[in-house]
């Protein structure tokens, strides 16, 4: 998604990011991912105002986010 998003901010298509913000939103928290929410709430509001600086800021948060995410260690069950 930030891909995505990036591409539809290149694009100024607001409303491509204000879906994916909006499903962001809607199943972050559902997953365990509470900040997902947060950022995806934040990314909505910002893409439904057509902010673009706004929107850019909250997809490199997502994208840092995601980063550290993937570079956890995975703990296997004893």
């Amino acid at each position: 998604n930030v891909i995505t998003m990036n591409d539809a901010l290149d694009r100024v298509d607001f409303e491509t990011v204000t879906l994916l913000g909006h499903n962001m939103r809607g199943s972050g928290g559902a997953f365990g991912f509470q900040l997902i929410t947060d950022i995806g709430a934040a990314l909505q509001h910002a893409a439904e105002s057509a902010d673009g600086d706004a929107s850019r800021k909250w997809v490199g948060e997502l994208s840092l986010y995601l980063d550290r995410v993937e570079s956890l260690p995975v703990e296997t069950p004893v």
